[in-house]
C-alpha cells in the first residue's frame, strides 16, 4: 500500500513540475500565469517532495525535491535580474508617482480612493479602471490641474493620468486589438529635466496570446522614447514570466526588488507583483512601496519615489 501512496503521488507531483517547467521550453500563453507563481508553486514542490519521502526514501523522490528546489532558486534568481543599482539613492527625490488600479466595480470606495489620491503628495498619479471616479473628477482636478483620459464621461473613463505640473506632450493609444486606449506617453518637467511618463494596462496573459501582441505595440513606444522614462501600471504577470522578461531586457527597464505583492490583495506580502513601477537610465527609483489599504480593489496600489542620475543623458520623448 505505501508503494501504491509513494508511486502516485510521484506521478502527479512530476505532471506538475513538468507544467512549471514548460517555461525552458516555450512560452505558451495558456500556461503565462502560471510561470508567475513559479517561486509559489516551487515552495509546493518541496513540501510535497518532502512528504514523498517520509512515505519511502527512494532515488525518484530525492529527483523531485532537487527539481523543486531548482525551480525555487531559479526563480528567485529571475525575480531579481531587474533589480537597479543604489548609486543614486542618496539623492532628494526628484518626483514622487502612484499607479493603482483601483477596480472598475469599486463605486463604493471613490471618495476614500479620492481623498487618497490627494492626499498621497504624489507630483504624478496613474490611475487604472478609473470609472468608479467619474463623480469626483472634477475634485481631482483641483488638486492635479492637468490631466489625460476620463474628458467625455464615464464610458470612456479608463486609464487616468493626473499631474501637478503641466505636460510637455501627450498621447493616447491602444495596444493590440482587444482593448483601446491603454496606452498613455506623456512627458512632464520637473526642475528643468524632461521626464518620460508611459502608463499600459496589459490584458490578462490567459486571454489567448492578446498579451503578446500589447507587448510587441508597448516596446515599439517605449522603443522610441529618449532620454529618463518611468512606465507603470497593471501588467497581470510577475516580472519572471518569460514574455515580460523579454520585454524588460530589450527596453533596458529596471525596478526595485523585491518588488511588494500586488494581487491577490488577501495573500497580502505572500502575493505575487502583477502591477509594476519601472524606470530606464538615468533615472533610478529610491522607494517602492504597496500603499497601505487597497480600499475595495483586487489590486494593491504603488507608490515610487525618483532621483535623476545627472551624469546621464535626458531629451525629450519622441
Amino acid at each position: 500500500m505505501r508503494d501504491i501512496i509513494y508511486w502516485i503521488l510521484c506521478a502527479f507531483l512530476t505532471v506538475a513540475i513538468a507544467i512549471v517547467s514548460l517555461r525552458y521550453v516555450t512560452n505558451f500563453w495558456l500556461l503565462s500565469f502560471v510561470y508567475s507563481f513559479q517561486v509559489h508553486l516551487g515552495v509546493v514542490f518541496v513540501a510535497a517532495s518532502l512528504v514523498v519521502l517520509t512515505i519511502k526514501r527512494q532515488i525518484y523522490g530525492f529527483i523531485l525535491l532537487l527539481v523543486s528546489l531548482f525551480l525555487v532558486v531559479h526563480g528567485v534568481i529571475m525575480l531579481r535580474e531587474f533589480s537597479q543599482d543604489d548609486k543614486a539613492t542618496n539623492k532628494p527625490p526628484l518626483f514622487r508617482l502612484m499607479s493603482f488600479n483601483i477596480a472598475i466595480d469599486n463605486w463604493r470606495n471613490s471618495t476614500e480612493i479620492t481623498d487618497m489620491v490627494i492626499a498621497s503628495n504624489a507630483d504624478v498619479v496613474n490611475l487604472l479602471e478609473a470609472k468608479p471616479l467619474t463623480f469626483h473628477l472634477q475634485q481631482l482636478f483641483k488638486a492635479y490641474p492637468y490631466h489625460i483620459g476620463c474628458d467625455a464621461g464615464k464610458d470612456t473613463c479608463d486609464t487616468l493620468v493626473l499631474s501637478k505640473r503641466p505636460f510637455v506632450s501627450r498621447q493616447v493609444a491602444s495596444m493590440g486589438s482587444l482593448r483601446k486606449n491603454r496606452l498613455v506617453i506623456a512627458s512632464v518637467d520637473f526642475g528643468g529635466e524632461t521626464i518620460n511618463l508611459v502608463s499600459a494596462h496589459l490584458t490578462k496573459p490567459y486571454f489567448d496570446d492578446f498579451q503578446m501582441a500589447e507587448l510587441e505595440d508597448l516596446a515599439k513606444a517605449v522603443g522610441s522614447i529618449d532620454g529618463p522614462l518611468v512606465l507603470s501600471g497593471d501588467f497581470n504577470s510577475s516580472v519572471i514570466a518569460p514574455s515580460i522578461q523579454g520585454f524588460l531586457r530589450e527596453q533596458k527597464l529596471k525596478t526595485i526588488t523585491p518588488e511588494p505583492a500586488t494581487w491577490p490583495v488577501s495573500a497580502g506580502a505572500l502575493g505575487i507583483a502583477i502591477d509594476h513601477i519601472f524606470a530606464r537610465a538615468p533615472l533610478h527609483l529610491t522607494s517602492l512601496k504597496r500603499l497601505d489599504s487597497s480600499l475595495g480593489s483586487n489590486h494593491s496600489g504603488l507608490i515610487a519615489d525618483f532621483v535623476l542620475d545627472r551624469g546621464g543623458e535626458t531629451s525629450p520623448a519622441k
